[in-house]
């Protein structure tokens, strides 16, 4: 009988105990003491200094977590945080740190014109400065990259991955030319075929920019793959970033066609399947049924690193994070706090 009431009391203190850590979190999460950020409410302005002169980049921390703080690194390339904001309604309650950031050339960022400045091992080394000037490292730092900030993770995981306590890959293959077959020879024909041929036809003359064309592509395509639901009733972040989308980086490096990337493209050849074995700090691969990447794809990337995991966001596409929101946001939840336990 007293070895029950023993084990009874064991477990209750256990319960407690996590219950009165998660308690600490939410009692300090608004904690602004020794914050240099306090004035601007979060905003940082980091210096970037580049062969090209020297610049600043915008960053905005939510929360106060010395064990948890999370970089979330945009898409475009060339868009904005903005469409991150989603995160306010997931991250608080956990007690996660997290920062908003717009690249270089990106929103409240500086944009130089130059454009040299854009290429992958620049943006590395501005993640590193940021992470520097944010005082992340491994005990703490969490990069999370969405779709071409997930290219940017990859590569600065690669490089970097010391300063790292968790990666997260969010709607993003390691392979540009297999994503290119993806597009062209799955994701294409699913398209209406008079719709493929109208935009075939555009794509064949270069005429990218022509009205009728993004408007085939914005009421066939996105809908379909980009987030599943009708463009005019897309949340406020998303159309504020996509407004905001800096055309000259994106076409530099993404290019101009929606199906995957073409031309003289930057990123046209990237591909790390063969690297990402060397990736060894718990990863997580997120992929959704309907992205504009091939969900498999995504999932064998958790397979080809050293410590990966998976999740699959069945009803989602390439904004997982608004069109599957609750897979997403628990599936990601739970990876974050399972690093504390390794």
């Amino acid at each position: 009988m007293k070895l029950k009431m023993i084990a009874v009391i064991i477990v209750s203190l256990t319960i407690l105990s996590c219950n009165t850590n998660s308690i600490n979190v939410k009692n300090t999460y608004l904690d602004t003491t020794g914050r240099t950020d306090l004035l601007a409410g979060g905003i940082q302005m980091i210096p970037i200094h580049t062969d090209k002169g020297d610049f600043n980049v915008w960053t905005k921390r939510v929360g106060n977590n010395p064990k948890i703080k999370v970089l979330l690194l945009h898409g475009g390339p060339g868009a904005t945080h903005e469409y991150f904001e989603c995160f306010d309604s997931f991250f608080p309650q956990e007690g996660f740190e997290y920062y908003y950031y717009d690249q270089l050339g990106s929103a409240y960022s500086d944009n130089p014109k130059d454009t040299s400045l854009w290429n992958i091992d620049r943006f590395v080394e501005e993640v590193e400065t940021v992470r520097k000037a944010l005082k992340m490292d491994a005990s703490n730092f969490i990069l999370l990259g969405h779709s071409w900030g997930g290219i940017l993770a990859t590569e600065y995981a690669l490089k970097y991955q010391n300063n790292l306590k968790g990666l997260v890959i969010s709607n993003m293959v390691p392979s540009i030319p297999e994503y290119n077959k993806y597009a062209n020879e799955v994701l294409g024909p699913k398209l209406p075929k008079d719709i493929l041929a109208k935009i075939k036809s555009f794509e064949a003359k270069g005429e990218y920019t022509n009205p009728t064309y993004l408007k085939l592509i914005e009421e066939n395509y996105y809908p379909e793959h980009i987030l599943r639901m009708p463009p005019a009733k897309w949340p406020d972040p998303v159309k504020r970033a996509f407004a905001k989308l800096n055309f000259p980086i994106y076409l530099q490096m993404q290019g101009p066609s929606e199906f995957g990337i073409v031309g003289n493209a930057s990123l046209t050849n990237w591909d790390r399947k063969k690297d990402l074995q060397k990736i060894k700090v718990p990863t997580l691969s997120i992929g959704a049924e309907f992205d504009t990447m091939d969900p498999k794809a995504m999932e064998e990337l958790s397979k080809l690193v050293q410590h990966g995991q998976y999740l699959y966001c069945p009803k989602g596409a390439h904004m997982a994070m608004y069109d599957d929101q609750q897979t997403y946001f628990t599936g990601l939840i739970k990876f974050i706090k399972g690093l504390d336990t390794k």
